[in-house]
């Protein structure tokens, strides 16, 4: 299977893609956006497995993370949902892919990629929102909820040293690593995982910026984000993927279920926020399956 690398140089940015298999092939390619805001490529690259279908795989880090152009001086006012709309569309453009691709997010993805769908663009074939909340008010009520169950001291923890602003020390970290076994990736964390899982930590601009220290206390720019009521705007098929243990739990996603038009939803039984790791081969299973019956 071949892989093409290269950089998109915009504005007076550069965006690192990947290409797996052929553009050319006649299919219309899948684009996965990465999670975040700030996470990097490297553990969605599992979704490479689609291209062995005969379908070429677009992967690429967004602006500020991975190796793309890093801006650790921004401020909160630069790191905006429409700077990434404008990253997508300049790189459907460059790729020469505009005019036919379906697209995949993941987490903050999925949410980028709904943002993106509500635009209506004439080049979007399906869309793939995996892991994502509707609103970051149901995303926050959700980890409230999954807080709740986790053993008096992990939470102890959690609570003294956010109150505290101290959530860059080892007993936060480690009382994090908790929530995270359970709810972002239940089995053993592979290489790719453990990558992005480093660069966030190695410049967590974005992510801090827009999210905040965890998964779970978001405190950034996107606290008050939501897209509920614009969802009946997607005028394209759309599957949903979340997984049963997902710290988007089925409320966070239930606006998509009930407002986007052609939708269905798929829950993975032994899965939490990353079923295309955890139960990777039916994943890739069901997503080949959607997307080629929506060619």
């Amino acid at each position: 299977m071949s892989v093409a690398e290269g950089m998109l140089e915009w504005d007076s940015y550069a965006t690192w893609y990947r290409v797996t298999g052929d553009l050319r092939s006649g299919k219309p390619p899948l684009v996965v956006l990465h999670g975040g805001p700030g996470c990097t490529h490297d553990y969605v690259l599992p979704l490479a497995d689609v291209a062995d279908s005969g379908r070429a795989v677009v992967h690429y880090d967004q602006i500020g993370n991975g190796k793309s152009t890093h801006l650790p001086e921004a401020g909160a006012g630069f790191w905006t949902i429409e700077l990434f709309l404008r990253e997508l569309d300049h790189l459907l453009s460059f790729l020469g892919i505009a005019d036919g691709y379906h697209l995949l997010g993941q987490s903050w993805g999925g949410m980028l990629g709904a943002e993106h769908a509500v635009r209506r663009p004439a080049g979007l074939t399906s869309l793939i929102i995996a892991n994502s909340p509707a609103s970051m008010r149901l995303w926050l009520a959700a980890a409230n909820g999954l807080r709740e169950k986790l053993p008096d001291d992990v939470r102890k923890t959690l609570s003294e040293h956010e109150a505290a602003g101290t959530t860059d020390s080892a007993a936060y970290q480690a009382a994090t690593r908790v929530f995270y076994d359970r709810h972002v990736c239940r089995v053993p964390w592979p290489d790719y995982v453990a990558r992005t899982f480093a660069a966030i930590e190695d410049d967590p601009t974005v992510y801090h910026t827009m999210n905040g220290p965890t998964e779970f206390h978001v405190v950034g720019t996107l606290k008050d984000w939501s897209i509920v009521d614009r969802l009946d705007q997607i005028n394209r098929p759309t599957l949903l993927i979340s997984g049963r243990h997902d710290e988007a739990t089925p409320a966070a996603v239930q606006p998509y279920a009930d407002r986007i038009p052609d939708v269905r939803w798929t829950i993975f039984e032994d899965s939490s926020h990353m079923p295309h790791v955890e139960e990777r081969e039916a994943y890739m299973e069901l997503v080949r399956g959607f997307l080629a019956e929506h060619d």
